[in-house]
């Protein structure tokens, strides 16, 4: 069944009060805090801000607080202690009620470790699916954790070789992507397309800073300043991905590349780009 809910995915370091955007004096289509004006239709709508992948939540708190103050929010709050023995029933109540979840930043491996099994997953989940309106979005680590397979560790070296990269398993929002972030600034490419390699049936998704991918039902469209490189593997006519022995470099023929910027739509089922509805002059 196509969910009824949306998604938004960010590449990290969206524009919000503690960050100077990189593309912010070069693009012209660059708006301010364009993204986080996405989280709700409306001001009053309830936002609640899970900040589990960080180790400063305070920190998180203050940007946030700050940023949305600044869009014109009024109606959000702060989660972060994930021991669901003494907050399950507490967090399941706030986030049931919840218009809009948003996970920032961290290190993913926490999100996936805490809540991989988790009631509070669940009840994601299922809003996700059944309720109309409701969006979950990620930045940085909160946006790599949405799909089913996710990148744990990788290197970022000058050549994939077999043996360094891993992958845990994510919330189960995307079961077509995996997702990278900071896909430019970090010098990603290398480890998406090994990612996607070795799971040749989906699609990868490297976000860029300040960029993100908004997902209602099988259509997303990129939203933001940079831009988001899409991969697949699905025409691959040669690699040594799985014969590759340790320690050895990996090559591949016809590996897929397209690029998303501002307004651009993709078909998330064909991969096929839809269309840019963008200034051209």
């Amino acid at each position: 069944m196509t969910p009824r809910g949306k998604l938004l995915i960010i590449g990290g370091n969206e524009d919000r009060a503690d960050n100077k955007v990189e593309m912010k004096e070069s693009n012209r289509d660059f708006s301010p805090n364009e993204i986080l004006k996405l989280l709700a239709e409306s001001k009053d709508d309830r936002i609640e801000v899970i900040t589990a992948a960080s180790s400063e939540p305070e920190s998180m708190r203050d940007t946030y607080q700050k940023t949305f103050a600044e869009i014109g929010y009024t109606n959000f709050g702060f989660l972060h202690t994930i021991d669901e023995s003494t907050t399950k029933d507490h967090y399941l109540e706030r986030l049931s009620k919840a218009k809009t979840v948003f996970f920032t930043g961290g290190d993913q491996n926490r999100i996936c470790k805490y809540l991989g099994n988790s009631d509070i997953r669940h009840l994601l989940k299922e809003k996700y699916q059944n309720e109309k309106g409701f969006l979950i979005a990620g930045t940085s680590a909160g946006a790599m954790c949405m799909p089913e397979i996710v990148i744990c560790e990788a290197e970022n070296g000058e050549a994939m070789v077999e043996n360094d990269i891993d992958f845990t398993s994510g919330l189960g929002l995307l079961n077509d992507l995996i997702v990278d972030t900071h896909f430019v600034h970090r010098g990603r490419f290398g480890r998406l397309a090994h990612a996607i390699l070795l799971h040749q049936q989906i699609h990868g998704v490297g976000l860029g800073e300040d960029t993100a991918l908004l997902i209602d039902e099988n259509k997303a469209v990129c939203k933001g300043s940079g831009m988001i490189v899409m991969i697949s593997a699905k025409n691959v006519s040669q690699t040594n991905v799985k014969t590759v022995k340790k320690g050895v470099a990996v090559y591949a023929e016809n590996l897929t590349v397209h690029i998303l910027t501002e307004n651009c739509s993709v078909d998330l089922n064909t991969g096929k780009i839809q269309g840019c509805n963008q200034n051209t002059h």
